[in-house]
């Protein structure tokens, strides 16, 4: 029941921000605010890096079998990007969408990146719950130690760990 239910909202969260995507390219050359279009790609690039680092840290550090996906990891990873920010996938997703309405800057952009954003949120939450059924007290720990997505306080957080080890 659970899966079936987070495949559709993903499904739904991935067709709004494709929607935002391709609204974002037809609408682009509209007169807007160009410093808030500007901000939206800086977040855009900045989500990139979220995007990326983590299937990188995951196959360094995640203890995935040789021909497997970058997902399926068999140890809890909690350093790196995952020291600083429990989902940073999609955490990135959360900021494509937040990139694309400040770019495009039109009505529909906005709402359908809101409801993906709070779609995505929705997905984080069965993420640590996921989390919990196959890492245990471990990842109860961890989620402790790590915001979910909030890469300011993980980065205060990170700082304040290292200064007291």
């Amino acid at each position: 029941q659970r899966k079936v239910t987070s495949a559709v909202i993903w499904g739904l969260m991935m067709t709004l921000t494709m929607s935002q995507v391709i609204l974002s390219l037809l609408l682009y050359n509209r007169p807007h605010l160009s410093v808030i279009r500007n901000a939206g790609w800086i977040i855009l690039w900045i989500a990139g890096l979220f995007g990326v680092i983590p299937t990188f840290t995951f196959r360094k550090k995640g203890g995935v079998a040789k021909g497997r996906d970058y997902t399926h990891t068999t140890v809890l990873v909690d350093s790196g990007i995952y020291g600083v920010v429990r989902h940073p996938q999609y955490l990135c997703f959360i900021l494509i969408n937040l990139g694309l309405l400040l770019i495009a800057q039109q009505w529909l952009t906005i709402a359908m990146g809101v409801v993906a954003m709070v779609l995505n949120y929705r997905i984080v939450l069965e993420a640590d719950q996921a989390g919990i059924e196959k890492f245990g007290e471990e990842y109860r720990r961890y989620m402790q130690r790590v915001p979910r997505m909030n890469f300011l306080a993980g980065v205060m957080r990170l700082a304040q760990r290292r200064k007291s080890e």
